[in-house]
């Protein structure tokens, strides 16, 4: 089982793709790993076509769950999923989660790969609304893989029945929108 978790920043996608990962004992795969590596002790940018070889990669071992934004480069993970959840909550609740997010990274209780700074808070507000202002776009590129797409418009995490979701599409090979309140 192959399944891509997509979503704007603060949808939800690493802590339901983790969770899922565990309920399903799949590999969990965050794909920010992809986009950056440790060099020298910095975190640096791959270029997209390493990008590429480190999905390929991840593709050979089989399995996995996988959890990103949308980029050209992850492209390839919506030819290879079986199944792909796009977390989609709701405006207001992405920015509120952006900003409890950077209170608990500035004082320590949550982990991030990033400097929480006031720079990269502004940025996470900026990419939302870049976001917000592109979502047709990703509505088009997501058009052809209706047949295997799941859209959660809420908190996945909170209700069970996305599982059964998951199942439904597998039986039923079509697209499934549900709201998880």
């Amino acid at each position: 089982m192959k399944i891509f978790i997509m979503g704007i920043v603060a949808s939800g996608k690493t802590t339901y793709a983790k969770e899922l990962s565990k309920q399903m004992d799949l590999p969990f795969v965050e794909l920010d790993a992809v986009v950056y590596c440790n060099k020298n002790g910095v975190r640096v940018k791959r270029p997209p076509d390493e990008q590429m070889q480190v999905i390929h990669q991840m593709d050979a071992a089989g399995s996995w769950i996988a959890e990103g934004v949308y980029r050209p480069s992850y492209h390839l993970l919506l030819d290879l999923a079986d199944i792909i959840i796009w977390l989609d909550p709701p405006l207001w609740k992405r920015k509120l989660r952006i900003l409890s997010r950077h209170v608990k990274q500035v004082v320590g209780i949550e982990v991030c790969a990033y400097e929480p700074d006031f720079q990269m808070l502004r940025n996470m507000y900026k990419w939302t609304k870049q976001f917000e202002g592109k979502r047709g776009e990703l509505d088009g590129i997501l058009r052809p893989y209706l047949d295997k797409l799941i859209i959660v418009r809420d908190d996945p995490a909170s209700n069970q029945s996305l599982s059964d979701a998951i199942c439904d599409l597998k039986e039923q090979g079509g697209l499934i929108t549900k709201s998880y309140r």
